[in-house]
């Protein structure tokens, strides 16, 4: 059954939020895995089982390879969750593609407040006391990582569409 015109935008709607949703996460597991790395010289392992222990608990500290994949696999969850509330968002609110670079950034610290106030409590990760070095970092993390290239990416799709 071949598509017809009217389901080329949708199509190219997805395949972005796809692409969008990809980049910024592997952007952001990168950062992640590489701050990890360069503070105590050990792989990405334990980075994708804290992040699998949100649904697991302590077990996934102990799991290999599958604990690991399962925290890949919720940290893209979340990634394409923000990609995909971004893109819901844009066409909604005209001053996101007037100031993309502006509501990048303030898209990141928003992904930080959602993940600390929201997604991080209703999980079983076992939460450290708040460090503010730590939590300047992440945020800068999240605006570079996932604010920006979201924004950035969502702005060129709604541009084209046009």
């Amino acid at each position: 059954m071949a598509s017809s015109s009217t389901d080329q935008p949708l199509k190219n709607t997805v395949m972005a939020i796809g692409f969008t949703g990809f980049t910024a996460g592997l952007l952001d597991i990168s950062a992640a895995c590489l701050q990890y790395y360069f503070k105590t010289g050990k792989g990405p392992g334990n980075v994708l089982r804290y992040i699998a222990s949100g649904v697991f608990g302590k077990k996934a500290f102990a799991g290999g390879t599958t604990m690991a994949a399962w925290g890949l696999l919720f940290h893209f969850m979340i990634a394409y969750g923000l990609t995909l509330f971004f893109f819901w968002l844009y066409p909604r609110i005209s001053w996101l593609g007037k100031n993309k670079i502006l509501a990048g950034l303030l898209y990141g610290i928003f992904a930080w407040v959602v993940t600390v106030f929201v997604i991080v409590p209703l999980s079983e990760v076992q939460q450290g006391p708040f460090v503010l070095s730590k939590a300047v970092v992440a945020v800068l993390i999240l605006m570079a990582c996932i604010g920006l290239p979201i924004s950035l990416m969502a702005n060129k799709h709604y541009l084209y569409k046009k």
